[in-house]
C-alpha cells in the first residue's frame, strides 16, 4: 500500500540540476520523486525509538517534530538535518532506527534490497529497473538489515524486541523494508541523506558528496533560489494570517512541475485514501490533467509568471493528439494513462494560447496548428462530452458548453490572424449555435424540484444527449458513479451542480440572469454545507465520491464531501455580481479549510468528527492534498479580487453574449446530435464528417431537394434547410447520399415545434 494523502509539506530545489521531489506527513518523509514528478519511489523514510527493554515508539504517531527537509540543490539527494530529543530521560537511554519503505518506479513489489559500503560509509541500497536508492546517515549507521514489509522488516523486529535482533542483508525481489541504526552524536544532530542514481555507485555517490557539503550551504542555495523565483511573482500577499497562503499556492504550483519536461505541472504530488491503495493503482494524482495544467497556466499567469505559463503551452503542443484532442489524463511523456475524452479538456488550451497572446506572452510561437487542430476536433464531436469534468457521465454539460463556446471564439480570432475569414465565420457561427441552445438542452422548467423551491427552472448538472432533445427532456435518468448499485442512477431533473456558474464564468450569461439566480437558490439549498470552518459546496447531489459516512475511505463507492475549490468558484461568482464582500468571506473560508501549512485539499470533512480517522469538521478529508487546481483557484481569486474583475473571464464571449447579444436561430442536426424538432423561426443546420448530397423534403417527399455538403477547413461539412419559412406543425425529412454512391438507408425527421 501507499501511505496518507493528507501531506502537510512538499518540496523541491527550484533549479534544474536536482531531479528530486518530496513530500511530508505526519511529520516523516513520504513518496520521494525521482526522476519525474510522476514518478514516486518510497512509500515513507520514519524513525522509530527503543530502549532496548521495554519501550517502543513511531516518530510519525508519537513526536513532536521540528525539522529541516530540502533537496540537495547540486544532486539528486533528499536531506534531513534532525536533532533527536529525549522528553524523558536522556537522549543515550534510547536507540533510533531510520525505516525506509522503497516503493521504486511506482511499485512496491519486486524490489530489491541489501545493506553495503560506499567507499567506507555503511548505506541501505533499494533497486528496481532502472532506478537505486542509498540511505546514508552523516553520524554512521552501526547496524543495518533489510527484510519483507509483515514478515522480517525492521519494524516487526524492533516492536517486538524493543530492539534490533535481526541483521539481514539482501531482500530480493518483494516488498521490502530497510533499517538502519544510528549512532547518536551527544547533542543529537544528524544528517540522513536518500540518494537517488541508475545504480548503486551513482546512488551511494550523491548521497556521500550530500553528505560531504556542508548542510548550510545547500540550505542557502536552497532558499536563495526560491526567494529569487518569488521576487519575479505579483505581490498579491493579503497578510491575512500567520500562513501566507498566496505564496504557498504559488510554491506549490512551481514545486509540481517537471524539471526535464518544462511545463509539465501534476494534479497533486498524493494519492488519494493512499494508505489503501497498491500496485493496482499506479497513477494517484501525480498525472497529468490537461484541464488542471491550463488551470494551473492561469494562476502562473496572475501571479506573473508569464514564461512559466508559456511552457505549459508548448508542453500541452507536444501532447496534443494527432486528431487535435487531449488524453483524459497521461504520464508526463504524454503516454496516456486513462482513455476517457472530456471535451472541456480540449477546449482549454485553445483558451491559454488566447490568454498569452493577450498577455503578451507567446513570443514566436506559432501556436496556430494547434489551435486549430483542436477546434476542428470540438466542431466535428462537440458540443456533446464523453466524459464530463468529474470524469463520469456523458451528455450535455453546462460547464463543458461554456468552455467550448469561449474557445470556439477565441480560435476564430486566431483563424482571422492567420487570414482564414471562412473558418472564422463557421467557428463564431457554431459557437453561437451552441450557445443560443444552450438553455434547450440544460435548463429544465416546471420539475417537480422547481416546484418545490418555487422558481420557474434551473441548469440541471448533465443531460444525456439521447433524451435531452426529447419533449419531456429532462425526465430521462444519468449514471450516478461511485454508488451502490441501487443507487447508480437518477432523474436528469433531479441532479445539480455547481457547474453552471461556468456560464457566468466564461462570458456567456450575466451574473444577475435569472436562470443564473433561480439555480443558485437551489444549489444553495441541496449543494451547499455548512461547516466548522465556513461553507462547502458539492461536485453535485448523490455524488459517491468521498469516505463513507464512517470515515472509511472511498473504495469504489462512498459520500461526495464538499470541495474548497468550488468556493473558489464561488467567490469568482460573487465578485462578478458585484459582491466583493461576498467572495472576500469565501477567500478567508478556503484559507480556513487548509492544513496548518496552507495547503488546500481535495474534499473537507463536512459531518461529525471521526477522530480515530484523522477526520474534522471543516478540515481536510482523506482524499488528495495539496491539489494543484484548488491552489490554482486560490491564486486567481486573490489576483481578481486585487483587480476587482475576474482575472480569466474572455472577453470575446462578454463582447458577443453579453454586450452585442448574438443570437443564432439555428438548430444543428449531427449523427452524434440527432435533434427531433427545431423551433418556429429557425433555421436547420445539418452537419456531417466527410461530404454528402443531402436529399430533402418539407411535403412528404412530394417534392425533393437535391444539396451538395459545405465543405469547412475544419474536417466538418454542412447543409443549412430553410426551415424558419415553415409553420409550426410541419416536418423535414432528409437522409444522406455519400460519395460512394452509397445511401445511408434511412430517412430522418425534425418537426418544427
Amino acid at each position: 500500500m501507499w501511505t496518507s494523502s493528507a501531506k502537510t509539506g512538499a518540496g523541491t530545489s527550484v533549479g534544474p540540476q536536482s531531479k528530486v521531489w518530496f513530500t511530508i506527513s505526519h511529520g516523516i518523509l513520504d513518496e520521494v520523486y525521482f526522476p519525474f514528478i510522476d514518478q514516486p519511489n518510497i512509500r515513507d523514510l520514519g524513525l522509530l525509538i527503543a530502549d532496548g527493554v521495554e519501550f517502543f515508539s513511531e516518530e510519525k504517531r508519537d513526536a513532536n517534530h521540528v525539522k529541516t527537509i530540502i533537496t540537495d540543490p547540486r544532486r539528486d539527494v533528499v536531506l534531513q538535518a534532525i536533532q533527536f530529543e529525549a522528553l524523558i530521560g536522556s537522549v543515550p537511554d534510547y536507540h533510533l532506527y531510520a525505516l525506509l519503505a522503497p516503493h521504486l518506479e511506482n511499485h512496491g513489489s519486486g524490489n530489491h534490497g541489501w545493506t553495503g559500503m560506499h567507499k567506507g560509509t555503511p548505506m541501505l541500497f533499494a533497486q528496481r529497473g532502472g532506478t537505486t536508492l542509498a540511505l546514508a546517515c552523516s553520524s554512521l549507521f552501526k547496524a543495518m538489515s533489510c527484510g519483507y514489509v509483515g514478515f522480517s522488516d525492521g519494524w516487526q523486529d524492533i516492536s517486538a524486541h524493543k530492539r534490533m535482533t535481526w541483521f539481514f542483508d539482501d531482500a530480493p525481489d518483494g516488498n521490502i523494508a530497510l533499517t538502519g541504526e544510528i549512532v547518536i552524536p551527544g547533542e543529537g544532530e544528524f544528517i540522513l541523506a536518500l540518494g537517488f542514481g541508475r545504480d548503486a555507485e551513482e546512488a551511494g555517490q550523491q548521497a556521500l558528496s550530500a553528505l560531504v557539503q556542508p548542510f548550510d550551504d545547500s540550505i542557502t542555495k536552497y532558499v536563495q533560489e526560491w526567494q529569487d523565483y518569488q521576487t519575479r511573482c505579483e505581490p498579491l500577499d493579503t497578510g491575512a494570517s500567520e500562513v501566507n497562503h498566496y505564496r504557498v499556492s504559488t510554491a506549490l504550483l512551481k514545486t509540481c512541475e517537471s524539471k526535464d519536461i518544462p511545463g509539465g505541472i501534476i494534479a497533486s504530488p498524493s494519492i488519494p485514501w493512499g494508505f489503501s491503495k497498491g500496485d493496482d493503482d499506479l497513477g494517484g494524482y501525480h498525472l497529468v490533467w490537461t484541464r488542471d495544467q491550463v488551470e494551473g497556466a492561469g494562476a502562473l499567469l496572475a501571479a506573473g509568471d508569464v514564461a512559466g505559463a508559456y511552457q505549459v503551452l508548448v508542453y500541452l503542443i507536444s501532447t496534443q493528439e494527432p486528431d487535435g484532442h487531449w488524453a483524459q489524463n497521461m504520464w508526463l511523456e504524454g503516454t496516456p494513462y486513462w482513455t476517457g475524452i472530456q471535451m472541456d479538456e480540449t477546449a482549454f488550451p485553445i483558451l491559454l494560447a488566447d490568454a498569452l497572446r493577450r498577455a503578451n506572452g507567446l513570443g514566436r510561437l506559432n501556436v496556430w496548428p494547434a489551435v486549430r487542430k483542436a477546434a476542428a476536433y470540438l466542431v466535428c464531436n462537440g458540443p456533446v462530452t464523453p466524459e464530463d469534468r468529474w470524469e463520469e457521465d456523458a451528455g450535455y454539460s453546462p460547464f463543458t458548453l461554456a468552455v467550448e463556446v469561449a474557445a470556439l471564439l477565441a480560435a476564430a480570432d486566431f483563424a482571422d490572424e492567420y487570414d482564414e475569414t471562412e473558418t472564422a465565420v463557421h467557428l463564431r457561427e457554431t459557437a453561437d449555435i451552441w450557445n443560443t441552445n444552450i438553455e434547450r438542452w440544460t435548463y429544465v422548467t416546471g420539475s417537480e424540484l422547481a416546484r418545490m423551491h418555487a422558481i420557474e427552472g434551473y441548469y440541471v448538472r448533465i443531460a444525456a444527449a439521447d433524451v435531452a432533445d426529447a419533449p419531456s427532456p429532462y425526465y430521462g435518468f444519468v449514471p450516478i458513479k461511485n454508488r451502490p448499485p441501487d443507487q447508480c442512477s437518477a432523474e436528469a431533473s433531479a441532479i445539480l451542480s455547481p457547474d453552471a456558474l461556468a456560464l457566468v464564468r466564461f462570458g456567456l450569461r450575466a451574473a444577475d440572469d435569472p436562470r443564473i439566480l433561480n439555480t443558485i437558490s437551489v444549489i444553495d439549498v441541496i449543494l451547499k454545507t455548512e461547516t466548522a470552518t465556513g461553507p462547502v459546496w458539492h461536485r453535485y447531489n448523490k455524488d459517491g465520491y468521498g469516505e463513507h459516512d464512517d470515515g472509511s475511505p472511498f473504495d469504489g463507492t462512498g459520500v461526495g464531501r464538499g470541495w474548497p475549490l468550488l468556493a473558489g468558484e464561488r467567490a469568482h461568482y460573487e465578485l462578478a455580481r458585484g459582491n466583493r464582500d461576498g467572495a472576500e468571506r469565501l477567500r478567508r473560508v478556503i484559507e480556513a479549510q487548509t492544513s496548518p501549512g496552507g495547503f488546500i485539499p481535495e474534499q473537507v470533512w463536512d459531518a461529525a468528527d471521526v477522530p480515530d480517522r484523522e477526520l474534522f469538521n471543516g478540515h481536510p478529508s482523506g482524499s488528495a492534498m495539496p491539489l494543484m487546481w484548488a491552489h490554482a483557484e486560490y491564486i486567481k481569486l486573490v489576483r481578481s479580487l486585487r483587480d476587482g474583475r475576474v482575472f480569466d473571464l474572455p472577453p470575446q464571449t462578454v463582447r458577443r453574449y453579453l454586450v452585442d447579444k448574438v443570437v443564432a436561430r439555428y438548430t444543428i442536426w449531427r449523427f452524434n446530435q440527432k435533434c427531433t424538432w427545431t423551433p418556429l423561426g429557425y433555421k436547420l443546420r445539418i452537419e456531417a464528417l466527410s461530404p454528402a448530397v443531402i436529399w430533402w423534403t418539407s411535403d412528404g417527399w412530394s417534392t425533393r431537394h437535391e444539396e451538395k455538403t459545405i465543405p469547412t477547413n475544419l474536417n466538418v461539412h454542412f447543409l443549412d434547410i430553410p426551415t424558419d419559412s415553415l409553420p409550426s406543425g410541419a416536418s423535414v425529412g432528409f437522409t444522406f447520399c455519400w460519395p460512394s454512391g452509397q445511401w445511408e438507408g434511412i430517412n430522418f425527421e425534425v418537426v418544427i415545434a
